[in-house]
């Protein structure tokens, strides 16, 4: 771990309370970023820059809805106003529901794309004016469920597949203006939000391990190492990637 390679940079993590999102925050941290954790899971989020400063850093922690742009558009205006720019975004926040195909409610399918496509949207909208001042860049998480089909998964793949490509077409639309946008794919991850799915009666157990290749779980350090990577500088040049971290899930 390079503790200079985010030196002086300010950076945005939604999703911070727990998984993936501290893990990402924490490791922007220790690589010298200040970070501004964003969470509707406000203790959560609090623990996590509470930790962080514990640990030498700098981290302040904001309530913020995903699903509300106007939420958004605070969270970014009180961050910028906090630390004075923006550098890095990174989308972290999401959940996951599996079901039949024919048995999501209305109301479920619609609460994950508003969380994992519609609010990655709403944090990119609200934070690209700053980014693009900063020369900065945006980190989504999608996943490898956004790069293949997943059983009993259909919400959670198309709101998936919907970040990668939004990810894609940031790149490609602002990217000569300065503004890098990739997204990482984790698979299976070792997280709460993966060991808090309620897998439906009735699946077929050789489509549900299409899922996971190697015979253990990715770690949330190792997802928020590869971000750290394509948040700094050294990854100038990567730009529209959507990069697998997987096991060899989509291989």
């Amino acid at each position: 771990m390079d503790r200079d390679r985010l030196r002086d940079k300010v950076a945005l993590v939604t999703g911070a309370a727990s998984g993936i999102g501290r893990a990402t925050a924490q490791r922007l941290a220790a690589e010298g970023a200040r970070v501004c954790c964003c969470d509707i899971a406000v203790d959560g989020c609090r623990e996590t820059a509470d930790a962080i400063r514990e640990s030498g850093g700098s981290a302040t922690s904001l309530e913020c809805d995903v699903t509300r742009s106007e939420s958004c558009d605070a969270c970014v205006g009180e961050a910028v106003r906090a630390s004075g720019r923006l550098d890095i975004l990174v989308n972290v926040a999401g959940i996951g529901i599996y079901r039949h195909a024919t048995d999501f409610t209305d109301d479920e399918w619609r609460r994950v794309i508003e969380i994992n496509l519609t609010g990655t949207y709403f944090m990119c909208r609200a934070s690209i004016p700053h980014l693009l001042e900063a020369h900065g860049n945006i980190v989504n998480v999608a996943s490898a469920a956004g790069l293949v089909g997943t059983p009993y998964g259909a919400a959670y793949s198309a709101s998936k597949g919907g970040v990668v490509l939004l990810t894609k077409s940031l790149a490609i639309e602002l990217g000569r203006r300065g503004l890098r946008s990739n997204c990482v794919c984790p698979g299976g991850v070792d997280t709460p939000l993966l060991r808090g799915y309620d897998v439906p009666g009735g699946v077929d157990p050789d489509l549900m391990a299409r899922m996971q290749y190697l015979p253990s779980l990715g770690r949330p350090e190792e997802i928020a190492a590869l971000i750290a990577y394509l948040a700094s500088d050294e990854a100038r040049y990567v730009n529209g990637a959507a990069v697998s971290i997987d096991g060899g899930q989509v291989a």
